[in-house]
């Protein structure tokens, strides 16, 4: 007969599923809440997601560094710390948005509390784990919630973008399967550390299986972090997503995308599998590049975002391929500098929003929409200009640091070609970006259907965007102490 296995509570260290526990004890809350009293008001649900991530946070940041736990699944280092913060903090400037104003109804349904709640402990599940299964199961638990909050839109356009991103992510997640699969065969473990040790013990053997197993994964998080070719679902996806739900899904699923794609691909980039940094160096140029010539052609602002943070991401996984700590710090620093520029220049799309005018029968934020804003708007012209400028990476503001510092991880790598590809998608980019602000302070206001502007800047929405101007406008004195903390961070992970 088998002897029962016994485990002590001490040993299974539960202390590192506190932060994922705040946020899914939340959500099942809100729900309780909404169950025993129905229609309160959605300011309560707003407050109390809020104080969620804030208790969620302080969860995070007193974990000890360096800690494993239930079952050595969890991992708790530098880096799981560092991006559950950047997560946290997106969702902190995210859901007060909720306040803003009536007309987007799926801020009313405390369901959409309660979802957006469990997709973040998803997306902490990734991060601070390097057991393959667990990062799929944070991945899936994230993915499922974020196609429902999509579909909550409710708008024709919403359902197709729920549908699209819903089969693409299921695509997705078979070639994430199909790849650990590969990955156990080869080594019978799913915990990446242990892979490392024994494809190096092995001295890197079995190639061809390992190149099939690693471009299975390839795939997987292509799709999620929108690289060419799997990113033809983002325009349409953040096309039919609310404005600031779009802004959020260019950042806090990225950001979990490129740890997993850090603790998977870098072990195998420094250890000299060369094939692995060609694919991604090849992935990165192509994905700046067409991301950058795919933007210069659309018609809509939204569409022209959507396209310009595929080209961001490529710009930021081409620190993944560096695969230096410099490197490394300077993708956290590029995110955080663009978190809050990105989510700034959704919600202004906000700003200009007119629920019973259309502008454009197939566009919601045509060019011609932002037309002489300057003479309607003045603020909010000036706000989006700011925008456009960090983005674009014209000194000093904020995306111009991340930036630099990309591109300098890149030519101390020795890697010059990289950055002048670098620097020359800037320079394209500029473009499209400088395209908005001529729209908007050298044109003249246009009228439709008797309407000009819908000004729906209310208190908070002015308030968040206004923490995201002082940030962009003043990054360049938080800039070293960010870096030196993003550092410390990263080395204590051993990256």
């Amino acid at each position: 007969m088998l002897e029962p296995i016994s485990v002590s509570l001490e040993s299974l260290n539960l202390g590192t599923l506190a932060p994922m526990l705040v946020a899914i004890c939340g959500g099942l809350g809100i729900l309780i809440i909404d169950l025993i009293k129905r229609d309160l008001d959605k300011t309560l649900y707003v407050m109390l997601s809020v104080l969620v991530l804030f208790v969620d946070l302080g969860a995070v940041l007193g974990l000890q560094l360096g800690e494993r736990g239930f079952f050595d699944v969890m991992l708790i280092d530098g880096i799981a710390v560092l991006s559950q913060i950047v997560i946290l903090a997106a969702s902190m400037l995210f859901i007060p948005l909720a306040l803003t104003s009536k007309r987007f109804h799926e801020f009313s349904y405390p369901e959409f509390f309660a979802l957006f709640l469990f997709m973040v402990a998803g997306f902490q599940f990734m991060v601070a784990s390097d057991n393959l299964i667990l990062i799929f199961v944070g991945l899936e638990t994230a993915s499922l919630a974020l196609y429902t909050l999509i579909a909550l839109h409710n708008r024709e356009k919403s359902f197709e973008a729920a549908i699209k991103y819903f089969i693409m992510g299921a695509l997705a997640a078979g070639f994430y399967a199909m790849g650990a699969m590969i990955l156990y065969a080869l080594t019978g473990s799913v915990e990446i550390y242990k892979i490392e040790e024994v494809l190096a013990a092995g001295g890197y053997a079995n190639l061809t299986i390992l190149l099939v197993g690693i471009s299975f994964l390839i795939a997987a998080l292509g799709f999620k972090l929108s690289m060419v070719p799997f990113h033809t679902w983002t325009p349409d996806v953040y096309e039919g997503a609310s404005a600031a739900l779009a802004g959020y899904m260019s950042v806090v699923p990225k950001i979990a995308g490129f740890v997993v794609a850090m603790r998977i691909f870098e072990f195998l980039i420094q250890s000299d599998v060369v094939w692995l940094r060609d694919i991604l160096y090849a992935a990165v140029v192509v994905t700046m590049t067409l991301a950058n010539i795919m933007a210069l052609v659309q018609h809509d602002v939204k569409r022209m975002l959507a396209f310009s943070s595929i080209s961001h991401a490529g710009f930021v996984m081409a620190a993944i391929m560096i695969g230096t700590t410099e490197a490394n710090s300077a993708l956290f620093l590029y995110w955080i500098l663009f978190l809050f520029t990105n989510l700034g220049a959704f919600a202004m799309l906000w700003v200009s929003r007119h629920k019973e005018s259309r502008w454009h029968e197939r566009y919601d934020h045509p060019y011609e929409k932002f037309s002489g804003m300057i003479q309607i708007m003045p603020v909010g012209a000036v706000v989006m200009a700011l925008f456009m400028l960090s983005l674009a990476g014209v000194p000093p503001f904020s995306l111009f640091w991340g930036k630099l510092y990309v591109m300098s991880a890149a030519v101390n790598s020795d890697y010059i070609v990289l950055a002048l590809i670098m620097a020359v998608n800037s320079a394209i980019s500029a473009y499209y970006y400088l395209k908005l602000i001529v729209y908007m302070f050298l044109k003249s206001p246009e009228e439709n259907e008797g309407t000009v502007y819908m000004k729906n800047a209310s208190k908070p929405l002015q308030t968040i965007i206004g923490f995201s101007v002082f940030l962009t406008v003043f990054a360049v004195m938080a800039v070293e102490p960010m870096m030196d903390m993003i550092t410390a961070y990263v080395q204590a992970s051993g990256f």
